[in-house]
C-alpha cells in the first residue's frame, strides 16, 4: 500500500526494532479491551435456498477482503510491480461489501458502509509505513486512528440493526479484525514466516465468522426476503 494510493511505494525492509514491536503489543494489550460476552448457541432454522446463497455470497465478499488486504500487504513488503493493481481490487471490494446490503438498508447506508471500509483500508498505510521506519510515537497514534475507524464501523452497523448487531458485539468483532490483521502485517514486515501464515490461517476463520454474523443479522431483520 501507498500513503496515499495513488504513488509508488520504496522497498520496504524488515522491521527488526524492539521497541517497534514491543510498542505495538502494548498498544494490542491497551486498546479496546471490552469484549462482548460468549452466547450459548442455540440451534437455528435450515436456511432457505435464497438464504444460503446470500450467506455464500457474503462469505465471497469478506474472503475477498482478506485475500486482497493479504495480497497489498505482501506486494507492499517486496515492492512487488503488481502492488498498484491490487491496491484498486482491494479498494473494488469495499465498494462490493457496500452494495450489498443496499436492498435491504438503502443506498444512503452503502454508501456509508463503502466510505467507512476505504477509510479502514487507508488507514492501514501510516500504520505501516511507521512499523517500518521504526517511529513508535507515529505508530502509536496511527493505530489509534484505525481503531477509532473500526469503532466508527461497528457504531454504524449496530445503529442499522441494534437487535442482531449490538455495539459490544460489533466493537468485539471489529477489533478481533484489526488486531489480527495487524499480526498478519508486522509479521510479514519482520519476514516470519510461519508466523505470518499463522495469523492469515486466523484472520480467514475470523472473517468467516464476521460474514456470518453480518449475513445471519441480514436475514433475520428481513425473514420476507428469504
Amino acid at each position: 500500500m501507498t500513503r496515499s494510493m495513488t504513488v509508488s511505494t520504496p522497498r520496504l525492509m524488515l522491521v527488526t526494532a524492539a521497541g517497534v514491536v514491543a510498542a505495538v503489543a502494548l498498544i494490542f494489550a491497551a486498546a479496546h479491551t471490552a469484549r462482548a460476552d460468549s452466547a450459548t448457541p442455540t440451534a437455528q432454522p435450515a436456511l432457505t435456498p435464497k438464504a444460503l446463497a446470500f450467506r455464500q455470497a457474503m462469505n465471497k465478499l469478506w474472503e475477498d477482503h482478506i485475500t486482497w488486504t493479504r495480497m497489498v500487504i505482501v506486494d507492499f513488503a517486496a515492492n512487488l510491480p503488481d502492488l498498484k493493481t491490487a491496491e484498486v481490487r482491494l479498494l473494488r471490494n469495499q465498494a462490493d461489501i457496500g452494495n450489498a446490503i443496499k436492498p435491504y438498508y438503502g443506498a444512503a447506508a452503502g454508501n456509508k458502509l463503502t466510505g467507512l471500509l476505504r477509510a479502514h483500508i487507508l488507514g492501514a498505510v501510516p500504520v505501516l509505513a511507521d512499523a517500518k521506519e521504526g517511529n513508535k510515537a507515529k505508530l502509536t497514534k496511527d493505530l489509534k486512528a484505525w481503531y477509532a475507524n473500526g469503532h466508527q464501523i461497528a457504531a454504524f452497523l449496530a445503529s442499522a440493526n441494534p437487535k442482531d448487531w449490538s455495539l459490544p458485539m460489533m466493537d468485539a468483532m471489529m477489533k478481533n479484525h484489526l488486531d489480527l490483521t495487524t499480526q498478519e502485517a508486522v509479521a510479514r514486515l519482520q519476514g516470519k514466516w510461519a508466523a505470518d501464515v499463522k495469523a492469515y490461517d486466523r484472520v480467514h476463520v475470523e472473517i468467516l465468522s464476521m460474514a456470518d454474523m453480518l449475513s445471519t443479522g441480514i436475514i433475520d431483520a428481513f425473514p420476507n426476503r428469504f
